[in-house]
């Protein structure tokens, strides 16, 4: 029975020279990684550059953009971090003069988030453009089919590396 090709496999891939080739499948994952970790690392460095904050702080200032009033405990959660994160995060924006933060006349606790000039001025530097991160945003290109695969794969991979499962509510820039 013949198989059809993987569709990411029948995709050209970077082409490498003769003398970088590897019959050990190990490998190629590993240089797979470090392409994928040395691009992540490659763009935060130039989107610091251009905006003066780091990735975390540009998605929670695109966050407060887009809703206004947000908690910190929605904006933990549309960021896919714990909530204490979020809440570190928040006294670094509030403290930069970006971010301002409103209790509830109901509820003192409630913190209502909201972007400040300063705040609008840093997300301009990316043109208008809503922050997500060039993972992210890579991964959102990706069929569910493909994505689902993947990450049974990347499961595997992890047990296999007995890989804390804390680090999976932390932001990329953090870790």
């Amino acid at each position: 029975m013949k198989v059809a090709p993987h569709p990411i496999a029948a995709r050209p891939g970077p082409k490498k020279p003769a003398s970088e080739a590897s019959d050990d499948p190990a490998i190629e994952s590993l240089r797979r990684f470090r392409q994928i970790f040395a691009t992540v690392r490659t763009h935060f460095r130039q989107v610091e550059q251009i905006t003066g904050a780091g990735a975390a702080q540009l998605r929670a200032l695109s966050l407060l953009r887009e809703r206004p009033g947000l908690r910190i405990s929605e904006m933990a959660l549309a960021m896919d971090i714990h909530q204490s994160t979020a809440s570190n995060l928040v006294k670094t924006l509030v403290d930069r003069k970006l971010v301002s933060g409103l209790r509830s006349g109901k509820d003192a606790r409630v913190l209502h988030l909201n972007l400040l000039p300063a705040g609008e001025k840093v997300l301009q530097r990316l043109q208008g453009q809503h922050y997500i991160g060039v993972l992210p945003q890579a991964l959102q290109t990706l069929s569910p089919r493909v994505l689902k695969r993947m990450n049974a794969d990347l499961d595997l991979l992890l047990t296999a590396m007995q890989a804390d499962d804390a680090a999976a509510k932390s932001p990329l820039a953090s870790l």
